[in-house]
């Protein structure tokens, strides 16, 4: 794989085990290249606001529960390379066009490889394969733990 040096290293954290370990591989590579980590965590107002039980969430609420997630998974990770700034990131879009968005200029851009998806079997989630299919940048995906 080729180096990153410097520059950013852009991943996606959706609070699944995948992302969190697409998180912590980003932060080791950051650690050996020297480059920036940009942990952007996306979120969407769902389909069905304004129908049902999505009318009692407010948006703003959408907006921390991303945030939340995102600042457990980056202190779950601080230690490990204490070295390395993680600059969070919550954007309120498409999780795949948040990625390709936040990703353009960057050296490195790293997803897991699947999120909450509802396809448990797929072996790629359809952000990841997004992000392969139309990143400006080299692609990881990073394999989360095994389902048990």
């Amino acid at each position: 794989m080729a180096e990153v040096q410097g520059g950013r290293i852009v991943v996606g954290v959706d609070g699944s085990a995948s992302s969190k370990a697409a998180l912590a591989w980003a932060v080791r590579q950051a650690a050996l290249t020297g480059a920036e980590v940009d942990a952007v965590c996306a979120w969407q107002i769902p389909a069905a606001y304004g129908y049902g039980y999505a009318m009692t969430l407010a948006i703003p609420d959408l907006e921390k529960a991303a945030a939340s997630e995102l600042s457990q998974a980056i202190a779950a990770v601080a230690d490990e390379v204490p070295d390395i700034e993680i600059r969070p990131l919550v954007v309120q879009d498409n999780p795949a066009q948040a990625l390709l968005d936040c990703a353009k200029g960057a050296g490195l851009l790293v997803v897991g490889n699947r999120g909450h998806g509802g396809f448990t079997g797929a072996l790629l989630g359809s952000v990841g394969q997004h992000c392969a299919q139309h990143a400006e940048c080299p692609v990881v995906i990073i394999r989360g733990p095994k389902p048990e």
